[in-house]
């Protein structure tokens, strides 16, 4: 049971009047009413996260910024036609992903999701990033991931 107190009396008896879903249904907005004052006042439920964080390839350990993934994203996608909006969404997308590997993932998952994300939003922009995470050094490392490409989606290329 839940115990919320009354701003007015400070009494934890109080009943929700009202439930509804509030900021694009990731909130619950609760309108409740104390049982001792009747003073009436809302609160909100919303998914408390656990902090994601990121083993680098070197051991370190540090927690999952979202702004350095859309810097990234942004990095590969310049003079492209992706929008900011697109880039963020990509980003979440990527986040929410994570988030079912659990509260530590890999450097290496946070690429191959990525890069899933964009095969699907841009080529270029994929060959991009695919080119800094893979660590390509020579023409024919992009000769090899555009045939990986097309095994993949044939009707793309």
């Amino acid at each position: 049971m839940v115990f919320v107190k009354c701003l007015v009396c400070r009494d934890d008896e109080t009943k929700v009047v009202d439930s509804r879903m509030a900021e694009e249904n990731t909130a619950i907005r609760r309108r409740r009413q104390c049982l001792s004052c009747s003073h009436r006042f809302t609160t909100f439920e919303r998914v408390d996260h656990a902090p994601l964080t990121v083993l680098k390839s070197d051991g370190r350990v540090q927690p999952f910024d979202q702004q350095k993934l859309v810097s990234g994203l942004s990095a590969a996608t310049k003079g492209r036609d992706v929008s900011s909006d697109v880039l963020e969404q990509i980003a979440g997308t990527v986040e929410d992903a994570l988030r079912l590997q659990g509260s530590e993932v890999t450097s290496a998952n946070i690429g191959i999701v990525v890069l899933e994300e964009l095969r699907t939003v841009d080529e270029v922009a994929y060959l991009r990033f695919a080119s800094v995470y893979k660590d390509f050094d020579a023409a024919a490392d992009f000769h090899r991931e555009l045939e990986l490409m097309r095994k993949a989606a044939p009707a793309s290329l």
